[in-house]
């Protein structure tokens, strides 16, 4: 076989090539290939996967007890952060009985207990220069 043979065949290779390469574009391009179900078991499954399965398992559980625990201190929060708060309206309740008793004594003329320090301690009352006259 001579050089120019050879090179004879060397096209007619390529132009093979080419046109083969074409029909497998035609031949994809016009027909999907069909799509495989994933899901389920597949056959032929070894020990080293049942591995794999039990390493899944364990870490799922592992996610499971650490989402209880995680869930377990949330509610201990709240519950504290509720006490705190139940804690907070029963003063105010308190502090609210007290006003509303120290109301109906002013409303009757009296000056209760306790009145005149926290008008001190809030710093509303002014004595007057003259006769120490109250003066709100």
């Amino acid at each position: 076989m001579d050089f120019e043979e050879s090179f004879i065949n060397a096209q007619d290779f390529d132009s093979l090539v080419v046109e083969q390469a074409q029909e497998m574009k035609e031949s994809t391009t016009t027909t999907p290939p069909p799509v495989a179900n994933k899901r389920g078991r597949k056959p032929g499954k070894k020990s080293s996967d049942k591995v794999d399965i039990r390493a899944k398992l364990e870490r799922s559980r592992q996610s499971a007890r650490e989402c209880r625990a995680r869930k377990k201190l949330r509610y201990q929060y709240l519950e504290e952060l509720v006490i705190d708060r139940e804690k907070a309206v029963v003063l105010l309740r308190q502090e609210l009985d007290k006003y509303r008793m120290w109301g109906g004594e002013i409303d009757e003329g009296r000056i209760p207990e306790g009145f005149q320090g926290l008008l001190d301690k809030m710093g509303a009352v002014k004595q007057a220069s003259a006769g120490g006259v109250l003066i709100m």
